[in-house]
């Protein structure tokens, strides 16, 4: 049965950051780009398990945090856009974009259905 891992993926200062603390110590990398930053996890996971060990015997589980989902839809949903469909004003999702205050979980699940909500509305254009 694989060991379970999860990864905290979130966006601090100029970088993507991926981290967690559940591999007998703590794996933190940091990627520019959104498409890297697994790699970079898994490189670095792979170098800090035993020799014997394998990333194969793990179940790797990324979940993102609030300020990386925002920022990978930076200039493709405006912040204007997100705070009309979910109520939350501009400034703040911009607190929130760049790491500097995180969401409760009642305001991450209200972003997260904001987004839907617009996703849904694009869909039903023909």
């Amino acid at each position: 049965m694989k060991k379970q891992i999860k990864v905290l993926i979130g966006w601090s200062g100029d970088n993507y950051c991926a981290g967690t603390g559940e591999a007998d110590g703590v794996i933190i990398v940091t990627a520019v780009k959104f498409e890297k930053i697994k790699f970079e996890f898994e490189s670095a996971f792979q170098f800090h398990i035993n020799a014997d060990d394998k990333i194969s015997n793990y179940d790797i589980q990324y979940e993102l945090e609030v300020s990386a989902i925002l920022h990978q839809l930076e200039g493709i949903l405006t912040r204007a856009a997100l705070s009309r469909v979910t109520g939350i004003n501009e400034k703040q999702l911009g607190h929130y974009i760049n790491g500097f205050k995180k969401p409760r979980n009642a305001k991450k699940q209200q972003i997260i259905e904001g987004i839907h909500s617009i996703g849904q509305k694009l869909i039903q254009v023909s």
